[in-house]
This record gives C-alpha cells, sequence and structure tokens, in this order.
C-alpha cells in the first residue's frame, strides 16, 4: 500500500444511518486500497468453483490490487490450486474438525496479505464490479460492514468459458431464468434499508457476501470458530459487529448470483441444524428477538450489564442496591461492583468478594471496565449503590425508548444513566460522547424511585428483596426468649439494629437534582 494513503477513519454516523457517510459512488470510484478475497472451500464440485473464479477474472479492480485465497476446510482429496483464475491465487488448507465454515474465514483472514477483507462462498458469482462496490466502502470507514446481496439462479447449460468471455453483466445472461431472491429482503424492507432506529440490523448479514477491514475484523475476534453446524454464524458475526458500533452497509451493488437454487432435501436439513444454532446464539445474541424473553434463564452474554459504584459506600447499602438489582423483573443482567483497589478499604473488598464471588450474575472488579469486559452486551448501566427500589433496569430501559443514552444528575456528583453500546464503542474510537451519535433523553424523577418513599410507615432504608424485614426479625427474635441470657442477646441485637437504622440515615440515598 502506498505510504501517502491515510487509513480510512472509523465512522461516526447517528444510529446506522450509512446515507451520512460520503462514498464514491460506483462510476467515480478510483481504487488506491488493496482487497483479499477470501473463499472457503469444501468439496465443491470442480466446475462450480471454475466458473466462481472465472467470475473473479471479469473483476474491474486493479489486478495489482487484488488476492484471491481459497481456504479447503480438510477436502478429500485435498484441493490443490487451480490452473485458471485470478493472477494472485492461493490455497489454504485446514483439518476437517466438523463444518468448518467459520474456522476457514479467520485462516482466510490470518493469511492475506490486506486489510480490506472480501468473504465469498465457493458456489457463487460476483458481478464484474463486486470488489470496487464493497470496496469503496472500505476506502472511506475502518469500521464498517457491507453486505452485499444475491440472487439464486440454475446454472444448467453455462461453462467456465461463457462466464469468463462474458462482455457484460451477468444478469443479461440469466435474464431469461427464473431467479429466486435473498430471504433476507423483508428485514431490510423492514428497517428501511438499515437506517431505522430498529435494534436488530445484524439480522441481514448474508453469508458469502460481506466485507469489513482486518482490523476491525480483528477487533471483533473474528468469526467464532465454535459454530461447527452450518447456519447462523454470520449472523453471530454482525451482532458483535453492530454491537461493537459498527456500521452495517447494505451494498446492493455488490451483487453474486448463488449457482443452483434451493431444493427441498437441502432445506430439510438445513432447517434440522438451525435448530440447534438457535439454541447456541441465544447465549451469544442478547435480542429478545433471537433468545425470548422467558424469565428465570441465564446467558453467557447478558442483555443488561449494571455497573453500581461502591467506592466509600457502606456494605449495607451496596447489599440492597445489588440485592434489589438482581430483584428486577428485567432478569437477563450482571451486576458489576466497582471498588477501587485504592481506596484504603481491603476489608470491605474482601466482604464483597465472600458474599458475591460465587454468584454467576454478580463482578466485584477494582479495575478495567464493564465495556472491556462485556463488549457484546447491548445495554450499559451505571448507578450508586443507593436505595432505589426494585424494577430499575425495566424502568430505566422504558425511558430509554430508542434514544442512544438516558440518564440523570444526582446530588452528590453521581449519575444514573442507560447506553447503548454500540454508541460507547462508537465513542471510544472517535473520542465523541455517546449522545452524538443519537438522541439523549432526561430521565425524570418518578423514573429514580427510592425505596423510602415506596415502603410504608416510614422505613428509612430499603430491605433486599427476599430478605426477612427488621420488623420480622424483631418479632421471631421476641418470640424465642426463654431466659435472661436470651433477653441480654436480644438487646444486643436491637442495639446493633438502631445503629444500622442511624449509620443508614447518615448515608441517606443521593436525590435527583
Amino acid at each position: 500500500m502506498p505510504d501517502q494513503i491515510s487509513p480510512p477513519p472509523p465512522n461516526s454516523v447517528q444510529y446506522n444511518d450509512w446515507r451520512q457517510v460520503d462514498v464514491a459512488p460506483l462510476d467515480a470510484f478510483t481504487p488506491a486500497l488493496p482487497v483479499s478475497v477470501i473463499i472457503p472451500y469444501y468439496q465443491t464440485p470442480a466446475p462450480t468453483l471454475a466458473r466462481t473464479l472465472a467470475a473473479l477474472e471479469r473483476q474491474d479492480y486493479p489486478r495489482e490490487l487484488l488476492e484471491v485465497i481459497i481456504v479447503d476446510d480438510g477436502s478429500e482429496p485435498p484441493l490443490t490450486r487451480p490452473s485458471a483464475g485470478p493472477p494472485d491465487l492461493k490455497v489454504a488448507r485446514q483439518e476437517r474438525r466438523g463444518f468448518g465454515l467459520a474456522r476457514a474465514r479467520n485462516t482466510g483472514a490470518r493469511a492475506a496479505a490486506h486489510d480490506i477483507l472480501l468473504f465469498l462462498d465457493s458456489d457463487t458469482l460476483p458481478e464484474a464490479d463486486w470488489v470496487s462496490a464493497h470496496a469503496r466502502w472500505h476506502h472511506a470507514l475502518s469500521d464498517v460492514l457491507t453486505l452485499g446481496s444475491c440472487g439464486y439462479v440454475a446454472m444448467d447449460g453455462i461453462d467456465t468459458e461463457t462466464i469468463r468471455r462474458r462482455p457484460g453483466s451477468l444478469r443479461e445472461l440469466f435474464a431469461d431464468r427464473p431467479v429466486h431472491p435473498s430471504p433476507l429482503e423483508g428485514h431490510l424492507i423492514r428497517t428501511k434499508n438499515l437506517t431505522s432506529r430498529a435494534d436488530d440490523p445484524f439480522r441481514v448479514t448474508l453469508g458469502g457476501n460481506f466485507g469489513m477491514s482486518k482490523s476491525f475484523y480483528r477487533l471483533l475476534g473474528g468469526h467464532n470458530e465454535t459454530f461447527i453446524r452450518w447456519g447462523m454464524e454470520e449472523i453471530e458475526l454482525g451482532y458483535r459487529a453492530y454491537t461493537r458500533g459498527g456500521l452495517l452497509a447494505p451494498v446492493r451493488d455488490a451483487f453474486v448470483w448463488h449457482q443452483g437454487c434451493p431444493d427441498a432435501a437441502d432445506k430439510k436439513a438445513k432447517e434440522q441444524s438451525l435448530r440447534l444454532q438457535r439454541a447456541k446464539v441465544a447465549h451469544l445474541i442478547a435480542h429478545p428477538g433471537i433468545r425470548g424473553s422467558r424469565p428465570g434463564r441465564i446467558f453467557a452474554v447478558p442483555q443488561y450489564v449494571v455497573t453500581i459504584n461502591a467506592r466509600l459506600r457502606p456494605t449495607d447499602q451496596i447489599l440492597n442496591a445489588v440485592m434489589n438489582i438482581l430483584a428486577d423483573r428485567e432478569y437477563d443482567l450482571v451486576v458489576r461492583i466497582e471498588s477501587d483497589a485504592g481506596d484504603g478499604d481491603d476489608e470491605r473488598r474482601v466482604w464483597l468478594q465472600e458474599m458475591f464471588g460465587p454468584d454467576p450474575r454478580v463482578r466485584v472488579a477494582a479495575n478495567g471496565s464493564a465495556l472491556d469486559e462485556f463488549p457484546a452486551s447491548p445495554f450499559h448501566i451505571t448507578l450508586p449503590a443507593a436505595g432505589f427500589a426494585p424494577g430499575l433496569v425495566r424502568r430505566l430501559r422504558g425511558r430509554l425508548g430508542d434514544a442512544v443514552t438516558a440518564s440523570a444528575p444526582l446530588s452528590d456528583g453521581s449519575a444514573v444513566a442507560i447506553t447503548r453500546a454500540w454508541a460507547l464503542h462508537r465513542a471510544r474510537r472517535t473520542g465523541k460522547s455517546p449522545a452524538d451519535f443519537g438522541e439523549a433523553r432526561p430521565i425524570p424523577a418518578g423514573v429514580l424511585k427510592q425505596r423510602r418513599a415506596a415502603e410504608p410507615r416510614g422505613r428509612a432504608t430499603a430491605e433486599p428483596v427476599g430478605y426477612p424485614s427488621e420488623w420480622e426479625r424483631l418479632r421471631h427474635r421476641m418470640r424465642d426468649i426463654r431466659s435472661p441470657a436470651e433477653a441480654h442477646a436480644f438487646l444486643q441485637w436491637l442495639g446493633g439494629v438502631a445503629r444500622r437504622r442511624a449509620r443508614a440515615r447518615r448515608h441517606a440515598s443521593p436525590n435527583i437534582s
């Protein structure tokens, strides 16, 4: 790559409105950055692969800026380098360990010499401007996921030379044949071509026709190699790209033709595989449309990360705050207690670890950030260890609506906020604020219900949900008095209760300013 070419910047658009990006039209685009095309392969019939390579020979992208890498996923016999195809054509091989599409794409990305990665299936025919249609977006942005289009068409009577020597569009070649459109068109219509505020644009991530920069692919960790069956590995990758603040751009000009139409037998086998894959991705894609909303489940990737600022807060306040969050009707969450390693309270930190360490829904952290620990969780909430009533997470989510962030300052200088992860990641890469990427809403006082106001008889502090109240404990202790020694122990306990109540009043929860 020439030294004078600056790397493209990250995107800073509002929501996923890719129309805000200044991208050169195809007829005015001048390629300058090299591209690696990665083709996973497993026992594809020779004529099918030959037609795909012939279509790549027709690309209008400069040949010196284009390499093609075929990754053989353990075919027998192994694939050898085809004699015909693009000039810079390589073959890599990996051991067969189940359905290896995800691994093959990662293998190809590691072997790629260039920073723009385009992924193509071995049984598809790209139009001549396919590379250019994708690449012009990656000349403009470093964190865009480009999503091409496809059609399914029969290949009867069409050989390699017909493709290679075709002077015009392949669409003209298939003009008299039935074409089955992509099944993702419905999602594009619903989301206004991914420009609406819908929070699931990742559903249109199309296998075998997409692209991103190598740097962004590495940031995401590439494909999840635990996918060893057919289906949904691209949607899971698209979800991570979206949640990490990437821009998802539908590029209809980047069109490929799938060689052959889906048949009933193939469809049945894929449905059986998808049944298993849907169970898998429910743990990885934290969206109600993917995992449902039945209460009680714990998932690998939680939907909400609630960070409680426990610095210099008394332990009873921290306990109440954590228990009330765990009792929220929004069950799909994890609580992260932040307590600085250098705040001078080692005993309290040990207590937090002993109290919450074994609980899978609670983390006690002295360093790092919630965004780094849970990069794929879509909602991040920050709040102090205060006496908010149960149900706060659901109330905050309702207030957020389709906005990017919602917040309320508190009188002690702290704040309560809920923010979408994609905006936090985008802000980190651009140096901007999450509010720069969409609507920011205030949180009214009614949302931040204080437990003191919600409880009868003026009780001053919140009791953790599921714990007996102090009055219930008092009745039980009085009932159990059978001797002077037990009466003395009761009075000592009662004095402790009074001291705790006095301390809680001194550390009363902050009010909204």
